[in-house]
């Protein structure tokens, strides 16, 4: 018992002392000549096979974990009354109840394409927004990738926020074809 009391000694030191690190299970190696170890936790958090638990709206997901994804570049239209919803009637000036029936659509197509399903997310410059929501880029086990999908079927514009735009120009030509072949939303303009 007495080593197990030396090796949690030598452990809280070596945290106090900020010579673990929350990164992967590997060892990273400094300059220093240190060598430091850690276990993932909290941000570092693995992504790579979570469940989509329910579709929020046509742009935004609930993990089984309860944390909730805005799919990064996209932007369907609202489905739930909201401050968004008066803005976007106003600037376009489509009557809210178009607007949500449009919303319920994209949510419909985004429903059916993830919801209970695995998925892989990929993060950009910023993990999360204002809201405390997780942004990131979806991807099915079969390499679907879901925010270009959604844009390639009609069922979103294009929402592109720096610093996050790694893939704006694909989902561009995605949104352009999308329009020019009137596909999804935009079969009913």
């Amino acid at each position: 018992m007495r080593i197990y009391n030396i090796i949690a000694a030598v452990a809280v030191s070596m945290l106090a002392a900020g010579l673990v690190y929350a990164g992967d299970w590997d060892k990273e190696y400094h300059p220093s000549g240190t060598v430091k170890f850690g276990i993932p936790f909290g941000d570092e958090a693995n992504y790579d096979n979570v469940t989509v638990n329910r579709v929020v709206d046509g742009d935004t997901l609930q993990l089984a974990s309860g944390e909730r994804v805005r799919l990064i570049g996209i932007d369907t239209p609202e489905l739930h009354e909201s401050g968004k919803l008066e803005r976007d009637s106003q600037r376009s000036g489509q009557d809210k109840k178009a607007i949500q029936q449009l919303g319920e659509l994209a949510y419909e197509f985004t429903r059916k394409l993830v919801e209970g399903k695995q998925v892989r997310l990929e993060f950009d410059a910023e993990k999360k927004d204002k809201y405390g929501r997780l942004l990131a880029y979806v991807y099915l086990p079969d390499g679907t990738f879901v925010n270009a999908e959604i844009v390639k079927q009609g069922y979103a514009s294009l929402m592109t926020i720096p610093p996050n735009v790694k893939y704006s120009d694909s989902l561009l030509k995605l949104y352009k074809e999308a329009r020019e072949n009137k596909r999804g939303l935009w079969s009913a303009q």
